[in-house]
């Protein structure tokens, strides 16, 4: 298989995982209707009252910041050849931006569910850890740094 075809796969994969998270960017929309109204409108004027867990910004930022994420990684990924990223350098490139992705989708679900945001590890002025925060932000820490070095790597490349 030549290298411009396999740079195409990691292309596809790229752009299939970001599918994935802004459609679960955008079903959280929903979630963000549901805090705003208190419930789901099933006829006109006619709303059914649900309760579901975190307060109304945290919907607006896991429904906005999923779709953020998903947009980064098809955009990174269209412009892989444009900024001539090789396989190598593509596929480094790759997991470390959909990585990012999935660990930001995680956080932000997490910090529905977490008192404290999940903005720490432990308590802080929002709130008390729990389990939800660890989960939401270890992996949400770590792809932070890995995010950053994948961002210089393509504006080194860019510029080369």
């Amino acid at each position: 298989m030549k290298a411009p075809h396999m740079l195409i796969d990691i292309q596809r994969r790229m752009i299939g995982h970001a599918a994935v998270i802004l459609l679960i960017g955008m079903l959280a929309g929903v979630g963000l209707l549901v805090s705003l109204l208190g419930g789901l409108e099933v006829w006109p004027g006619a709303i059914l009252p649900l309760q579901i867990p975190g307060p109304t910004d945290a919907w607006v930022r896991t429904h906005l910041g999923g779709m953020l994420n998903a947009f980064l990684i098809m955009i990174a990924a269209l412009i892989l050849p444009v900024v001539g990223f090789d396989l190598r350098g593509g596929q480094r490139l790759s997991w470390m931006l959909v990585g990012t992705g999935w660990a930001n989708t995680l956080f932000y679900w997490a910090a529905l569910l977490s008192p404290n945001r999940a903005l720490t590890l432990g308590d802080n002025r929002f709130g008390p850890s729990n389990l939800a925060a660890v989960i939401g932000l270890a992996p949400a820490l770590l792809f932070t740094v890995v995010s950053i070095i994948a961002v210089v790597l393509l504006a080194r490349q860019a510029f080369r």
